[in-house]
């Protein structure tokens, strides 16, 4: 397994303190979904299947999702917990030393994932219910603090209130954030247990995400683990030119070298090796980690 964050034991659940700039933490996405942007893990077979993959290739955090974070369908409590709960399970018991991630917004499903083996809970909808925090206190669980620019969830950003090109983004970004994170911390969750995510493209243009992205170590200095979810995501897209997402592959994996320089504790990624790779190369040429194998000229 080719591990970014070396000396992990396989035999202990990856603990979130590990993940910080300098040995960055992968977050591989597993899509229990049938409508997702990119691909899907449809089934629970299919779920468990890649979730193996991404564990032999490097992840050391799996988020597991049962709802589109776009438009869609109306997705019941009961459906989301039935998509996602029997794959936590079944991946605990599997892979014990992977920290099992749940994305959701909805405490009812939150609590449901960590009685079955979740231990961070992945709120892409900036705390729109505030009960989510309290279920990670009270299961001692991790929780991601995350920024959407006031969208509601499953609701597309067509219109920021941002402006075209409006350098606010970021303090607005930084401040929700951290708002939340205080939250979470006065409602019994552990500092150590918080995670801030600038949430790219949630409720922001692809101007924002990109400033967001170019002033990263902003965020990094709070002390807060920053997760980057950028994979494929449609600002890389549009960086590139109008590109599907099947073909953002090296543009995000330059965003994610740029992140990992900038200070990025948690990237999490539709692709697990390719990201290994990228932050074995960017760590070694920042000087924060030694090559790997190095025999060339010296033998």
């Amino acid at each position: 397994m080719r591990d970014a964050a070396a000396g992990q034991p396989e035999t202990e659940r990856f603990d979130l303190s590990r993940a910080k700039p300098g040995t960055p933490a992968i977050m591989a996405v597993i899509n229990r979904t049938t409508d997702s942007f990119y691909e899907s893990a449809a089934t629970l077979d299919e779920a468990i299947t890649a979730v193996a993959a991404a564990a032999a290739d490097g992840a050391h955090i799996v988020d597991i999702g049962g709802v589109r974070a776009g438009r869609g369908r109306e997705i019941s409590v009961a459906e989301e917990i039935d998509r996602v709960c029997p794959t936590i399970d079944a991946v605990a018991r599997a892979h014990p030393h992977v920290l099992i991630s749940v994305d959701t917004w909805r405490h009812e499903v939150a609590e449901a994932a960590c009685r079955a083996g979740a231990g961070l809970l992945n709120d892409t909808w900036a705390g729109v219910d505030p009960k989510l925090a309290e279920v990670a206190a009270r299961f001692d669980a991790g929780i991601v603090c995350s920024h959407t620019g006031g969208l509601s969830p499953r609701t597309d950003a067509h219109r920021s209130r941002y402006g075209l090109t409006a350098g606010d983004v970021v303090d607005e970004t930084l401040t929700g954030v951290i708002e939340l994170a205080e939250a979470a911390r006065s409602l019994g969750v552990p500092e150590s247990r918080i995670v801030i995510d600038p949430t790219p493209d949630f409720g922001k243009n692809t101007y924002h995400s990109l400033r967001l992205l170019r002033e990263l170590d902003r965020f990094a200095v709070t002390g807060h683990p920053v997760l980057l979810a950028i994979s494929r995501k449609d600002f890389v897209g549009e960086a590139i030119g109008d590109v599907a997402p099947q073909d953002r592959l090296y543009g995000t994996i330059a965003a994610t070298a740029l992140a990992i320089e900038r200070g990025a504790a948690m990237i999490r990624t539709h692709d697990v090796r390719a990201t290994a790779d990228a932050i074995a190369v960017t760590l070694a040429v920042t000087g924060q980690a030694i090559p790997k194998h190095t025999v060339r000229g010296l033998r």
